[in-house]
């Protein structure tokens, strides 16, 4: 039965609605395996660039070598000499295409309008009418869905059940690891039972190492210990946030799939960062900056838009901080930034690269080598809406903007490295590969 059109709204608001959260298991590397003829459960095979070194770090990694020890997201060279793995190199546009193929085929059996699509392996459905629609219950229903992505990519699925979002989310990260037929259900009962005394707490979603640490001071290690702390406490700890913090220690998740799909964000940015394969001296890593400025901005212009500040953080190497290098002395800090306000909106990559340079010159430690450079481009305009300054070079800047348009049309039609600015041509210029990549990995 193909579902088409809207939601199904076959039940009443006040009824209690049943929420799954299903995840496609080590997905990279299932597909790879799938791609293969190979079981993930029983091959060693780890998704990486062996090209960038031993210590490049892997995306993802079969359940056979989840098994023997291996942890997920591992540096190559941090897989044990006595075992014997294949290596994939990425491919993200597989990964994309299977993904989508996955998704068409949840939607033979849900409304798009009821599935919210949280990442390349994940997504949220609202199963409420469909198992009356079905006559299922939810853990066949979740079976259903999990057999179809099998059925079309080769990829295992699991799933989470609850009556909110978080909590099929929950089910899905903490219980269906444990459960023989990879389905976790929650409910307000086995939440308190299952998942108030969980630890370590950063399993739960939303709760990071930070978060973490921040309630450690306070001597709360799992979601039992934040019930008990008052909420003025809590808000005084983590400001509005805090309030969330409280209901999610209880289980309450108010968001629907509707408001999940619909949301949009007040501020908008758009970032661009990289690791390094090696260390970069400070003049080399300038060159990445203007790299960088001009992909940004020829996406500025490619919709539209224009940036009303931008930051810069630029993440020193290890290698700075060796014992001897600071007297016996532990490093001070690993990397420095700052951000900064434009004089107005603006597309322009020689504005933009003039107030990055300027923030990396400030600060930024010219003897120390470095690993890490992000920029983001903040606090989006569309351009329509920018007046023109009255006191800046109106010719120049349209100039620059009639060639930023070409530009983008020429990287549309033959690829984005059909135009290329010279700087890309230098010895520590990267711009050339990462545009043959997606997420910063081989396309």
């Amino acid at each position: 039965m193909e579902i088409e059109g809207g939601a199904l709204d076959g039940s009443s608001k006040s009824e209690e609605r049943t929420y799954l959260c299903i995840d496609l298991k080590s997905f990279y590397a299932s597909v790879e395996c799938a791609d293969r003829g190979l079981d993930p459960f029983i091959t060693n095979l780890v998704v990486a660039d062996p090209t960038r070194s031993a210590n490049t770090i892997c995306l993802a990694i079969t359940p056979a070598l989840k098994a023997r020890g291996v942890k997920n997201r591992c540096r190559l060279g941090d897989i044990p000499n006595g075992i014997e793995f294949t290596c994939a190199m990425p491919r993200m546009s597989r990964y994309m295409e299977v993904s989508a193929n996955i998704v068409g085929a949840y939607q033979r059996y849900v409304s798009p309008d009821d599935m919210h699509v949280y990442s390349i392996d994940e997504a949220f459905i609202d199963a409420t009418p469909y198992l009356k629609l079905y006559g299922m219950d939810a853990k066949s229903f979740a079976r259903t869905l999990m057999d179809a992505a099998f059925e079309c990519a080769g990829v295992t699925a699991t799933a989470g059940i609850g009556p909110n979002l978080l909590m099929a989310k929950v089910a899905l990260d903490v219980c269906a690891k444990h459960a023989p037929d990879g389905i976790g259900v929650l409910d307000d009962d086995s939440w308190k039972r299952e998942i108030w005394f969980h630890r370590p707490i950063t399993d739960i979603w939303g709760i990071g190492p930070g978060i973490a640490r921040r309630l450690e001071r306070r001597g709360v290690f799992d979601l039992a210990g934040i019930c008990t702390l008052p909420q003025k406490s809590i808000v005084k700890e983590f400001g509005k946030n805090g309030l969330l913090l409280l209901d999610h220690a209880w289980g309450q998740e108010p968001c629907t799939i509707s408001q999940a799909r619909n949301y949009k964000r007040h501020g908008r940015s758009i970032s661009n960062g990289q690791v390094l394969m090696r260390d970069y001296q400070f003049s080399e890593a300038q060159t990445l900056i203007r790299e960088m400025a001009l992909a940004s901005c020829l996406e500025l212009t490619e919709k539209g838009l224009a940036a009303t500040g931008v930051g810069l953080y630029v993440g020193y190497s290890a290698s700075n901080f060796s014992h001897h290098a600071w007297g016996g002395g532990r490093a001070p800090f690993m990397g420095a930034g700052g951000s900064a306000k434009l004089p107005q909106p603006t597309d322009s990559a020689s504005q933009v690269t003039s107030a990055l340079l300027a923030l990396y010159e400030e600060h930024v430690s010219p003897p120390l080598a470095i690993r890490r450079v992000n920029i983001s481009l903040e606090d989006l305009v569309e351009k329509d809406s920018v007046q023109p300054s009255l006191f800046g070079e109106q010719g120049k800047e349209a100039r620059e903007a009639a060639l930023a348009q070409t530009m983008v049309a020429v990287r549309e039609r033959f690829g984005k490295n059909a135009v290329l600015a010279g700087t890309s041509l230098l010895p520590e210029a990267n711009a050339r590969e990462r545009n043959l990549q997606i997420g910063g990995h081989r396309a």
